[in-house]
C-alpha cells in the first residue's frame, strides 16, 4: 500500500501546531503589567508577541491576547451600562 504525499504548507514547520501554551502567553500578556510607549503625547500600548510574525506560534499569542481584549472590554461596557442605569433611576 501506497501512502499519499501530503502537501504541508512549507512556510510552517512542525513547531507551528496550534498550541494552548502560546494561546494563554497571549491572555497573560494582556492581564499582566502592559508596556505603555508615548507616542506625540498619546500614550499606546506596545506590548509585543516574543514569537516570529510569520508563525503559527505568533498568530495563537495574537489570538489570546485579543480574546483577554475583548472580554475585558465586553466587562468594562456591562459596567458602564449598569453604572448609567443607577445614575437615571436612582433620583
Amino acid at each position: 500500500m501506497q501512502l499519499k504525499n501530503r502537501k504541508r504548507n512549507p512556510n510552517l514547520s512542525k513547531y507551528d501546531a496550534p498550541l494552548r501554551i502560546q494561546f494563554d502567553r497571549g491572555v497573560k500578556a494582556f492581564r499582566g503589567k502592559q508596556y505603555l510607549k508615548t507616542i506625540e503625547d498619546n500614550k499606546i500600548i506596545a506590548t509585543t508577541s516574543p514569537y516570529s510574525i510569520d508563525s503559527m506560534q505568533h498568530r495563537e499569542w495574537q489570538r489570546g491576547y485579543d480574546f483577554a481584549y475583548f472580554k475585558n472590554l465586553e466587562r468594562v461596557k456591562n459596567a458602564e451600562a449598569r453604572r448609567r442605569s443607577e445614575e437615571i433611576h436612582a433620583r
